[in-house]
């Protein structure tokens, strides 16, 4: 819980009474590698705070999973679009190592907002830094080769190379693993 308080303290202030509610509304959930958080067309009922783990974002197609995103200690999973709008998910979450979090239903982020004098700030600076992000992803997915896409996932991910394997980052990069394996050798001779 302190890291979630920490996170959101570094955003915002809060005062006692507000970090209680925090404490009330948040519950821990803990998920084993190759679970889901959520499923391809269920509707996704929940905002967790990763406290320890990695999960992957992918969208299923015929056979193959296309990874889009990683969700990793101290950030936010969710699939927002069916959050939001409470509709079946088109995405899947799911975990590749052992993760514990810390989960909030949509009524309890509702009272949050309400109740934390900055909540509605916290929640708009999430969301925003949020888009900025998925915006990005989807420039470089157009504009990037896979080389340049996978020294940007260095750079930002640096700290995941070890943990993640390479097919699931290849799949993130949009290339093969094969691709990858040669992409690395060239960066490596350089």
């Amino acid at each position: 819980m302190e890291k979630l308080l920490g996170y959101m303290m570094s955003i915002i202030d809060m005062n006692e009474r507000e970090r209680q509610l925090v404490k009330s509304v948040f519950k821990p959930k803990n998920y084993e590698q190759g679970d889901y958080i959520l499923e391809e067309g269920r509707i996704c009922k929940e905002i967790g705070f990763i406290i320890q783990g990695i999960v992957i974002y992918s969208i299923e197609e015929k056979d193959e999973s296309h990874v889009y995103s990683f969700g990793k200690e101290n950030e936010f999973v969710c699939n927002y679009e069916s959050f939001l709008t409470k509709t079946p998910s088109s995405k899947s979450i799911k975990c590749i190592e052992n993760v514990e979090m810390l989960c909030i239903s949509y009524d309890n982020l509702q009272i949050l907002y309400d109740e934390v004098v900055h909540g509605q700030k916290l929640g708009r600076l999430i969301s925003e830094q949020l888009f900025l992000e998925a915006s990005a992803n989807i420039t470089s997915f157009y504009t990037d080769s896979p080389e340049q896409r996978y020294k940007q996932f260095l750079h930002f991910h640096s700290d995941l190379i070890q943990r993640i394997p390479q097919y699931l980052i290849a799949s993130y990069i949009k290339i093969k693993p094969q691709s990858l394996s040669r992409i690395r050798k060239r960066m490596l001779k350089k």
